[in-house]
């Protein structure tokens, strides 16, 4: 990011080859939309060009890069509500199948993380499935490390309770298809 903001702006070639499939499964992981995941990270890579010269040198890049994220998503959601009437948040059909079966398993938990509130659903995409470290987050969310980790618990807490009352609500064995 350096050269980048040096104005060697094509070695944004290689920040987008690495970080590219991390920001779209952060998205999509958000939202459940392929093409507005698709749409946000090439948001996403114009403004690290775009505003190259905020970026501190010696701070992490990857918590700058989640900061210029967030703040396309919210611009994006702004926009869309500002549009249209904002439905509920997308909601993943989920088939009842034998229990034990790892793709019905893991639409549960999908499920589960769509009923959570942007802000722990987020917490928990960043720390659980796009690798940050709680001291990045923090600095993301400009925070404590310590109010992180207590945000953490309790999405979690609150994910496993979405995940419970999934799952004993839906009806047991194979339902026709």
């Amino acid at each position: 990011m350096l050269r980048v903001r040096n104005d060697e702006v094509e070695n944004l070639s290689t920040l987008f080859e690495r970080y590219h499939v991390a920001l779209f499964n952060f998205f999509l992981r958000f939202s459940g939309d392929a093409d507005g995941s698709e749409d946000l990270v090439q948001d996403v890579f114009y403004r690290l060009l775009k505003y190259r010269r905020s970026y501190k040198p010696g701070t992490s890049f990857r918590t700058w890069m989640y900061q210029v994220a967030r703040n396309a998503r919210n611009d994006r959601f702004r926009k869309q509500h500002d549009e249209v009437e904002l439905e509920a948040a997308p909601v993943v059909t989920v088939l009842p199948v034998d229990p034990v079966d790892d793709q019905q398993q893991l639409s549960r938990l999908k499920y589960a993380l769509m009923q959570l509130s942007e802000d722990k659903r987020e917490l928990l995409l960043l720390t659980r499935f796009q690798g940050l470290k709680y001291d990045e987050v923090a600095r993301l969310l400009q925070c404590e490390v310590g109010a992180v980790k207590v945000r953490v618990h309790r999405a979690l807490q609150k994910l496993e309770d979405h995940y419970r009352r999934d799952f004993l609500r839906r009806p047991k064995g194979n339902v026709g298809v």
